[in-house]
This record gives structure tokens, sequence and C-alpha cells, in this order.
């Protein structure tokens, strides 16, 4: 039986990092956020309705789509934005599943969904256990600000956007602590998946 994890944190808590470490297990990671982009290109079916939504004036010279142009049409317009969403998020949940279900055929014995929004979206039914990458605001809003180059109050506002991070803990089957070293986190996923008999 292939263990399906469902990982997820909040913007700059380290999520990527833990995400990474699944590799030295060798255990697939299925991140939502690379499938967002891979739906969105030329040829697929989400593409096509993009363009038909939002017109071509989205689209680069070599008919991409403008992510930026995109963007600045999305987050000033929460109809948009909606109906976005409506376009994006089954065909990333489709292909989630269709890859999910792929490696559970191979009897492995565990596999990754990387979902920002695991709890938000209401998907921890596509996931047998969870894990929350958790950090203290103060320590979230101080990477952010780094990572970004974004004022505190810029940062502090894309925080507040999302589910408290400790609602997030609250939630999950298991917590990792990020507010240390990589080593301490890396040590905290070694014994979760112990624990879940993932690894011997």
């Amino acid at each position: 039986m292939t263990l399906v994890i469902g990982l997820t944190g909040s913007i700059a808590s380290g999520k990527s990092t833990v995400s990474l470490m699944f590799d030295d297990y060798n255990i697939p990671v299925i991140d939502a956020d690379k499938l967002s982009r891979e739906v969105v290109k030329p040829g697929e079916k989400a593409y096509q309705e993009i363009v038909t939504e939002f017109g071509e004036t989205i689209l680069r010279e070599d008919g991409a789509i403008d992510r930026k142009k995109l963007g600045s049409i999305v987050f000033q317009d929460e109809e948009k934005r909606k109906v976005l969403n409506d376009i994006v998020h089954p065909a990333v949940r489709q292909r989630m599943i269709e890859q999910r279900d792929y490696y559970c055929k191979q009897d492995i014995p565990a596999v990754v969904l990387d979902i920002p929004l695991l709890f938000e979206s209401k998907l921890t039914h596509f996931v047998d256990k969870t894990i929350v990458v958790y950090v203290d605001e103060g320590v979230q809003l101080n990477r952010l600000v780094e990572r970004d180059d974004s004022s505190r109050e810029e940062a502090l506002q894309r925080i507040k956007a999302q589910l408290p991070v400790k609602e997030k803990a609250e939630m999950a089957n298991e917590v990792i602590d990020n507010n240390g070293s990589i080593q301490e986190s890396y040590q905290q996923l070694n014994a979760i998946l112990k624990k879940w008999k993932v690894i011997g």
C-alpha cells in the first residue's frame, strides 16, 4: 500500500525546503504549483479556456501566457480571479490525481502531494496523512521580506491572506517545526516517516 502524504505550509514557511528532502528517500513529490504552470501551456485545454476568457492580449510573442499580465488583471478583480481559478484548479487536480494513482499502482512506500492550499481548498480527501511545515509568524515575515525584497506591510498582507499556519498545524497529522536549522527539520521528517512505517 502506498501512503499518500499531503504536504503544506504557509508562504515562506520553508515548505519547498522540506519538499526537496523527500528526494533523499526516493519518495516522489507531485507539486501543485508546478502542475499549475504545466496545465496552462499552449495546447492544453486550460490554456484555450483562459485565452477565450481573457483575450489574446495576455499572450507573449511566443504564444505562451504572460503570467504577469494575467496576474495584474486577476489580482485587482475578485470575479476574474474566480474565473481563472475555476479553469486552472480542476485541471491541476485532475493531473494530480492521475499522477498520484500512477505512483500508487507502482506500489511504492509513499507519494507526496505538495499543495499550498491543502486545507483552504478542502483537498485533504486526496491524501491519507498531512504534514504542515510550521514557523512562527515573525520568522515567516522576516523570510518573506528577505526572499521577495518586499516591504513588511506587503509581506504581512500576503501572510494574512492565507489561513494562519497555527490553524493549519492544528489540523495536520504531523507538524515539522521549521524555526530551527535544516538539519533539525530533516530529523523531524525522518522521525515522521519512521512512525508512519514509510522507512525502516
